[in-house]
């Protein structure tokens, strides 16, 4: 298996992060094709895939750079985000350091990940950082930005789930689901994957953990300082569409109350149901007054956190919902 080695004062100083580039270069992925197994995308995907596929048919070596770069257990290292220096770095910031990267870096990655020399047509090409840059540019501009505050939303969500199991659990509690393959081992050693690498002793780098909507995950580094893990959502925070009530719901209790509701098959804190939607928070806590003085809904204590459920018969009268 592979495994970083870390030390506590890596451990003390680690991070969750939303990152931009790593929405990106998640969407710019399953776009591609590497990602197939995700459900509940389906439309996203028809709705920006044709486009994406002009684009690369009109720039025949940007398609070339990407086939040699995606390889399927090994990213070229340049290609795809770099360990954040802030807890939500910008797009243009992340892009600026991908477009920044040396002619002679990009080779060598690419020529790792191929396992070879570089295809001829790439061979000795200076542009080739640049041409990068402009497709993850493309991306977002088409295919992230216009859902990105609901995504920013999701994605501080799920930070602040883990966040909450770190301070009640450890490091294995906040590990658990992030993604196969990865979990405390204890002894100081974090399994990244269960790939035979050999171990990597990351001691004394700053480690971060960088969440995306879309069911992919890899590792990144930005050596010997900085290292990064890229881990799929989970639950229900991995819904990229909008979760509503029925129709029926929305008319009974009102469109954001029995949203609400629905939200709450999953034990929430306010904090998580105000990133998920959008509502302020004073909004939240008058829904969720009215909820549990119906029935509905039940919350309970965990460590600092005050989390919120539905109750069985919140159960009940919230199904079935729709995904938008």
């Amino acid at each position: 298996m592979g495994f970083w080695k870390v030390n506590a004062d890596t451990l003390a100083g680690s991070r969750f992060a939303v990152s931009p580039l790593a929405e990106t270069n998640a969407a710019l992925r399953t776009l591609a094709g590497i990602n197939c197994t995700q459900g509940g995308i389906e439309r996203w995907v028809a709705t920006h895939r044709p486009a994406f596929l002009r684009r690369l048919a009109d720039d025949p070596l940007t398609e070339r750079l990407l086939r040699a770069a995606t390889a399927p257990r090994w990213t070229a290292d340049f290609f795809g985000p770099r360990p954040p220096t802030t807890a939500e770095p910008t797009f243009a910031a992340e892009l600026a350091v991908l477009r920044a990267t040396p002619p002679e870096t990009v080779w060598h990655d690419l020529e790792v990940t191929l396992h070879g020399p570089l295809p001829a047509e790439l061979r000795g090409r200076t542009d080739l950082a640049d041409r990068a840059a402009d497709l993850f540019a493309w991306v977002w501009r088409e295919a992230v930005l216009p859902t990105w505050e609901r995504r920013r939303r999701i994605l501080t969500a799920d930070i602040v789930a883990r966040t909450t199991q770190l301070t009640q659990g450890g490091w294995a509690a906040a590990l658990s689901g992030m993604k196969p393959g990865i979990r405390w081992l204890g002894d100081g050693r974090l399994q990244i994957n269960t790939y035979d690498y050999p171990p990597r002793d990351i001691s004394g780098a700053e480690l971060s953990f960088l969440p995306v909507t879309f069911h992919t995950s890899h590792v990144a580094w930005d050596e010997p300082h900085r290292y990064a893990v890229i881990y799929p959502c989970s639950g229900l925070l991995a819904e990229t569409g909008t979760v509503r009530a029925a129709a029926p719901l929305r008319r009974l209790l009102g469109p954001a109350r029995a949203d609400v509701l629905v939200l709450l098959g999953t034990p929430l804190s306010t904090t998580h149901l105000v990133e998920l939607t959008g509502q302020p928070l004073g909004s939240v806590g008058r829904h969720l007054k009215l909820l549990r003085e119906a029935g509905l809904a039940n919350r309970r204590r965990a460590g600092r956190s005050v989390l919120y459920y539905r109750t069985a018969l919140g159960d009940a009268l919230a199904q079935p919902h729709t995904r938008d």
